[in-house]
């Protein structure tokens, strides 16, 4: 199974998203979004801009 993004509301009610993977371990959550839409943009976002992200020691 592939991965897939978890949508759902904490309990202070902001709108957040977690990553998980295929075989269903949590790989990534967000920061708390004050809507549905928002969090749906950082999904994007994510998708968008970290396909190929480098991986940099700080």
């Amino acid at each position: 199974m592939a991965g897939k993004f978890e949508l759902y509301t904490d309990a202070r009610g902001e709108w957040r998203f977690r990553l998980k993977a295929g075989n269903g371990e949590t790989i990534a959550v967000s920061e708390g979004y004050s809507s549905k839409s928002a969090a749906q943009n950082g999904i994007e976002s994510v998708k968008k801009n970290a396909p190929d992200a480098p991986v940099v020691e700080v």
